[in-house]
């Protein structure tokens, strides 16, 4: 079996944990002025943006074998980064009233990746 279709079985259950871990930390920290339906479509969708690069582009570009640290630390930076830029343009950009809660928003999709992260790395 080639390495890439290991990454391939991998996607579909890693992304399913993935949100189960990530759903109720962003459903507990997001700000309150977001609704609950928009609070889990961020859960799913925001995950469903990223896990693909992380587990099937990043791994061909950065072997995980000879550069695990490095595959790390680029994975668990734009994941967080490319969610919380797609988190505002979606909740916050065009809603003033979303604005003041810029920063929670921002701290909880990163630490709802970092659980995802952990948890995950733990569960392996």
């Amino acid at each position: 079996m080639s390495d890439t279709t290991w990454l391939w079985e991998f996607l579909p259950r890693g992304y399913l944990q993935s949100i189960a871990i990530e759903t109720p930390v962003l459903l507990l920290g997001l700000s309150r002025i977001h609704p609950l339906k928009h609070k889990l479509i961020a859960g799913v969708w925001l995950t469903a943006c990223t896990y693909p690069i992380v587990v099937l582009v990043l791994p061909c570009l950065i072997s995980m074998e000879t550069h695990r640290v490095a595959y790390l630390i680029v994975a668990e930076t734009f994941a967080p980064a490319a969610e919380c830029a797609l988190f505002w343009a979606a909740f916050i950009r065009s809603n003033p009233e979303a604005q003041p809660g810029f920063w929670r928003d921002m701290i909880t999709v990163t630490l709802a990746n970092l659980a995802s992260f952990g948890l995950g790395m733990l569960l392996q």
